[in-house]
């Protein structure tokens, strides 16, 4: 019993202290989002409490002159697409190792771990070239067209979860005449919803926080998500951090509200694939 006792406390102060080490940089932001300018100049200290905490002007300014809904719109439009776009990717391609016997079956998944292995920085150069030669440049579709190359991780999902799926329904579909894409439109996809639950939150997260791609591949301010936007609304607004702050509140609010209320999916998810 004493070993098992230490062991618990052991557990919930690694957890409260990993707790307290995310959370407390967030305390800071959102308590400098609510104070006011001369609350900052005064140098208050970073978890002072401010003096009106119903403060939104912040938020107002962020949201105004950051061009946010804007930023919003385009990011939207991104996720939309590109999300939609690894679904269908990823679900097919898991259908397709999993389903069919073909030549060098095995060197194709080796070939997607090994990209997996490689740094996207390393191949900027040429993939930069390529969109520039589409004509995608400084487009919206340019991120799209990235996002929506599958990570392995997202084959990796749906491929335990259209292995868990019978053959047999595959034999009695074939029976009845369908043919592999039927199959995969009638019978393998509905199958596939906790999978794509899963697929979708972690890729939306992915791709909703990415600066780097629409930085490099959307330089136009009029394209800005709501990362580029943020970084673009450092520039006058440098040294007024309660102003930041609420910016970068504005951004993290969807993200949040999102996995808390769909975080059971995401964790259903990764076991169910993993033991089915």
């Amino acid at each position: 019993m004493t070993r098992r006792t230490v062991t618990r406390t052991l557990m919930y102060l690694s957890l409260i202290t990993a707790a307290g080490v995310v959370l407390l940089p967030l305390g800071v932001v959102l308590l400098t989002s609510l104070k006011t300018d001369r609350e900052m100049a005064n140098g208050s200290g970073a978890l002072s409490l401010p003096g009106d905490p119903l403060n939104v002007h912040n938020y107002v300014t962020a949201f105004q002159d950051g061009h946010m809904l804007a930023a919003f719109g385009n990011t939207a439009f991104i996720l939309v697409f590109a999300v939609g776009g690894t679904v269908l990717i990823g679900s097919m391609t898991a259908y397709a190792i999993d389903r069919f016997t073909f030549r060098f079956k095995k060197l194709v998944v080796a070939l997607f771990l090994l990209a997996a292995l490689v740094p996207g920085v390393t191949t900027q150069v040429a993939t930069f070239q390529i969109v520039n030669s589409f004509g995608m440049f400084n487009t919206r579709w340019a991120p799209i067209a990235l996002y929506m190359g599958t990570d392995i991780v997202s084959i990796y999902i749906f491929l335990q979860f259209v292995r868990s799926i019978p053959t047999s329904l595959d034999e009695a579909a074939r029976i009845d005449g369908a043919n592999a894409f039927t199959i995969y439109r009638k019978i393998i996809f509905p199958l596939l919803k906790p999978a794509i639950a899963t697929v979708v939150i972690v890729k939306g997260i992915t791709v909703y926080n990415d600066f780097y791609i629409p930085f490099l591949y959307m330089p136009s301010q009029d394209l800005g998500v709501i990362s580029t936007s943020l970084f673009r609304f450092k520039g006058p607004f440098g040294a007024h951090w309660e102003t930041i702050s609420a910016g970068a509140i504005l951004v993290i609010l969807p993200t949040l509200i999102v996995f808390l209320c769909l975080q059971r999916y995401i964790y259903n998810g990764f076991t169910r694939g993993a033991t089915r």
